[in-house]
């Protein structure tokens, strides 16, 4: 009975022990770590406009309507664009429901986009990605929908291709992936012209 009381003891010591460091200490550790040292990133990577309200995350896209506006992929996350449903839509390629939601919006694209009938639309234009959420586009799309954003804005068409330039993010350490342009930060950067 003596041994089993002792090692209740210690059993209930170390217990205590790990809680308070590895319920308490560690992860106070990696917080104060996180907000010294990327302070943006672990708070979300949130921007801001001009004016100092919180438009979003440049890791989360956001819907965006009207031809003032450069449009991001497609979303199946939830309603759309739901951080709280993020997900694809499971359709395999042999699905006919994502055929038909492909040809719609390829035909959305071209129109909306004042593209000819029989013009390439990229794939990131009219399929959802992985999450429902990825904030980037391609340059393609972004160039493709460059033209429309210029009109409506009344901007000469090389002042909208310069910002999607310069809102392009290139490979992942010069090598992985594939370029994107990041449609928030490219909305907020239109909205910031004067």
């Amino acid at each position: 009975m003596k041994a089993f009381l002792s090692a209740l003891k210690t059993s209930a010591l170390l217990t205590l022990v790990f809680a308070v460091l590895l319920g308490g200490a560690y992860p106070l550790v990696v917080w104060a770590g996180s907000q010294t040292l990327f302070s943006a990133q672990a708070n979300g990577s949130l921007l801001t406009a001009a004016d100092g309200t919180v438009r979003g995350s440049r890791l989360l896209a956001q819907s965006f309507t009207g031809d003032r506006y450069f449009h991001p992929r497609p979303s199946a996350a939830g309603t759309g664009y739901d951080a709280a449903s993020s997900s694809g839509s499971n359709l395999g390629p042999t699905s006919r429901k994502l055929a038909d939601t492909i040809a719609a919006n390829v035909a959305a694209y071209r129109t909306t986009n004042g593209l000819a009938p029989a013009a390439p639309v990229p794939a990131d234009a009219v399929t959802a990605s992985a999450s429902g959420l990825d904030p980037h586009i391609s340059p393609t799309n972004a160039k493709l929908q460059a033209r429309r954003v210029a009109a409506a804005r009344q901007l000469p068409p090389s002042t909208v291709a310069a910002l999607v330039d310069a809102h392009t993010d290139g490979h992942a350490l010069s090598v992985f992936g594939e370029p994107g342009v990041n449609v928030l930060t490219l909305n907020l950067a239109l909205d910031a012209l004067k």
